[in-house]
């Protein structure tokens, strides 16, 4: 691949493989969450993502040029192929956990999806334009249970106060710039991330004071999930779940 093709098909990566992870995350609930309301929401959500990232590695797979599919993509490659973000890779932790982190990723999906349908590649803008409408309806959900919790009773505010705090260490990630991303801004690809966390920050601290939440004063951020240099220890658990059936029978068809 040129050095094009192999900044963009990492750029795709990223948005495939945080879709894929996060989908995976949320199908865990299936069958476990507090009401049948919210396990069937959690589980279409996680339906929605799935269907994200097969667009976007799919995508992926025609830039790469190597007959790999977008199934290939998702259940063969290793941990340090993938360039999601670590939030996307954390634990479920309880319902609230499971909100705060749904919410923190989708005040920067929606945002981020936006500006892709004003992107040069037309291939690009096509699936953010079909993506973005459910990621709208996916952060003003998520956007009205963390404000329900977190101005709801003590018990549920101190759960989520302690996911905002466990949580928001892995935000700082959304905005630091790598040279894939820089590489995207420069040809038209991707907006400045400046401006994304401006609309981010705006978003949050909205919400935050509407649920009565208090944003942790913290200047450090967990990073290297979008680059493949650091990730979790949860990413290798995830994947062993995920793709064993399709490495123990590689050539398998239904």
């Amino acid at each position: 691949m040129t050095n094009h093709q192999s900044a963009y098909f990492e750029f795709l990566c990223h948005f495939g493989d945080n879709a894929l992870i996060l989908g995976h995350r949320l199908s865990e609930w299936c069958g476990h969450a507090p009401s049948l309301e919210e396990d069937i929401a959690l589980a279409n959500t996680a339906l929605d993502l799935m269907g994200e990232a097969q667009l976007w590695l799919g995508l992926a797979s025609d830039v790469e040029g190597h007959n790999r599919t977008a199934d290939d993509l998702a259940m063969h490659r290793d941990v340090w192929d993938f360039r999601n973000f670590l939030l996307t890779e954390q634990p479920n932790g309880d319902f609230g956990q499971t909100i705060m982190r749904q919410y923190l990723f989708d005040a920067w999906h929606v945002p981020t999806l936006t500006a892709l349908t004003s992107s040069i590649e037309k291939s690009i803008v096509e699936i953010a334009q079909k993506t973005v409408k459910e990621a709208r309806y996916h952060l003003s959900r998520s956007r009205d249970i963390v404000i329900g919790l977190g101005d709801g009773t003590i018990e549920s505010r101190k759960r989520m106060q302690s996911a905002l705090e466990l949580l928001f260490p892995y935000v700082g990630e959304f905005f630091t710039s790598d040279s894939v991303e820089q590489q995207m801004v420069k040809e038209g690809v991707l907006s400045n991330l400046d401006n994304l966390r401006k609309s981010y920050f705006e978003e949050i601290n909205k919400t935050f004071s509407s649920a009565t939440l208090t944003l942790p004063n913290i200047q450090f951020s967990q990073k290297g999930g979008k680059t493949g240099k650091q990730h979790s220890e949860h990413l290798g658990h995830i994947l062993n779940q995920m793709q064993w059936l399709s490495r123990a029978y590689p050539d398998a068809n239904w």
